[in-house]
């Protein structure tokens, strides 16, 4: 866990350090705690004790700041109304309002960004494999125009190309979620701040759209190979071998 000193420097505190904890209120009394384990908390640099432990150490009875409550019915607006008119309530948050606000802030930037990633993937993809395609047909012109010369069809000559390319496809893609899932860790460490962190969560399905994306790109490749294979010049291709 990193924290920040008064001067902005970073501290790495670890289970069993012994950290200073300055009072906001009342007379500000500073106390030193020792730190028992870390929580990964999503939103904001949180410390949590046991409310005897907290009494005791800020010399103050059985008192309370805040209090959750979980409600049987959907129906909170009358609850809501009535907390917010007793005097002695400061403010009352809906968990469920305020995540459905930050789901609906975030989602519009995230589906834009994710759009244009999107997007570049599919087209760096279809770059690639096609490029791969084209290179693979060049190098093995003259053993394909040879193999149809020999009695091969074109549908068996076709087969022995795109085979390559399929196998090549297969061990691509797991090797391509590994690399994701790398990028996706790593880019999301480097955004997280004092006030909120962002887990790195993959879903399955997310690895399927990929795959679905990367074996869409090969087939268009494959047709259009295929395409170049049926239409090579036997007595040219094998005039211009050495």
């Amino acid at each position: 866990m990193l924290l920040t000193d008064h001067i902005g420097r970073e501290l790495r505190v670890r289970p069993g350090d012994r950290v200073e904890m300055e009072v906001l209120e009342g007379a500000r009394a500073h106390r030193a705690v020792r730190v028992a384990a870390l929580v990964a908390d999503p939103m904001g640099a949180a410390g949590y004790m046991e409310l005897a432990a907290l009494n005791r150490l800020m010399g103050e009875g059985e008192s309370y700041s805040a209090a959750s409550l979980r409600l049987a019915r959907a129906d909170d607006a009358a609850l809501h109304a009535r907390l917010k008119a007793m005097p002695k309530v400061a403010s009352v948050a809906v968990k469920r309002t305020a995540l459905r606000n930050f789901e609906e802030t975030n989602a519009r930037y995230l589906l834009v960004f994710t759009g244009i990633l999107t997007a570049f993937a599919v087209v760096i993809a279809i770059g690639v494999v096609y490029n791969a395609a084209r290179i693979a047909l060049a190098e093995r012109a003259w053993e394909l125009a040879s193999l149809r010369v020999m009695g091969f069809t074109r549908r068996e000559v076709s087969g022995i190309l795109l085979g390559e390319l399929a196998l090549e496809m297969v061990v691509a893609i797991p090797l391509g979620w590994l690399i994701g899932y790398g990028l996706a860790v790593g880019s999301t460490g480097l955004v997280d701040t004092d006030l909120f962190r962002i887990p790195a969560v993959v879903w399955p399905r997310t690895y399927a759209y990929a795959a679905l994306a990367v074996a869409a790109a090969g087939v268009a490749s494959a047709l259009i190979v295929r395409r170049k294979v049926d239409g090579l010049d036997l007595v040219a291709v094998l005039k211009t071998r050495e």
